[in-house]
């Protein structure tokens, strides 16, 4: 479905998303997963990763808005070359017309986030769908009054982390 939305919001409080990482960022994080890849599993991970990123730049009409937390960039996974890749990375795909990052930061004592990861698709029917997800499970969420809601409190997250400028701003800093 993720290839057909018209819309896809995007807020992650554990890793930065996969439609925004760098492939060494990726495979760092594929690194370190328990248990533990194969190194086929991980180059297939790595290049199905890589092949959805395409959707960035191949919709252009499709609206992509993420907001990540804050400490999701300060912890440097991969060490200080992978993390500067990967913002240096985050500027440039800020910069497609078709993609908003905002920033939650860590300063902010609560926020309407602190359930967890989320996402939120409308396909070109205009029917919304959510996706929220722990350790080991996922859940695809149909229902609209559900839907709604979740709607609602990513909505309430926009308004609660920093501004597109600002978080640009946020971004240029930690490059250095």
């Amino acid at each position: 479905m993720e290839a057909e939305a018209v819309c896809l919001y995007t807020y992650e409080c554990r890793l930065v998303p996969g439609l925004l990482q760098t492939k060494a960022y990726a495979r760092a994080s594929f690194l370190n997963q328990v248990p533990a890849l194969e190194d086929e599993q991980i180059e297939a991970q790595l290049a199905a990763r890589l092949e959805r990123q395409r959707l960035l730049r191949e919709r252009p009409n499709t609206s992509y808005s993420f907001i990540l937390e804050e400490h999701v960039l300060l912890r440097r996974i991969g060490g200080d070359t992978v993390a500067s890749e990967l913002v240096g990375h985050l500027l440039d795909v800020s910069r497609l017309r078709n993609v908003e990052i905002q920033i939650m930061p860590v300063v902010r004592e609560d926020h309407a986030g602190l359930h967890g990861p989320l996402q939120l698709l409308e396909t070109q029917e205009h029917r919304w769908f959510a996706y929220v997800e722990g350790q080991e499970s996922g859940q695809f969420i149909t229902d609209p009054n559900v839907v709604s809601t979740l709607q609602r409190r990513y909505a309430r997250m926009r308004s609660q982390a920093l501004s597109l400028q600002d978080s640009l701003d946020l971004l240029q800093r930690m490059r250095g």
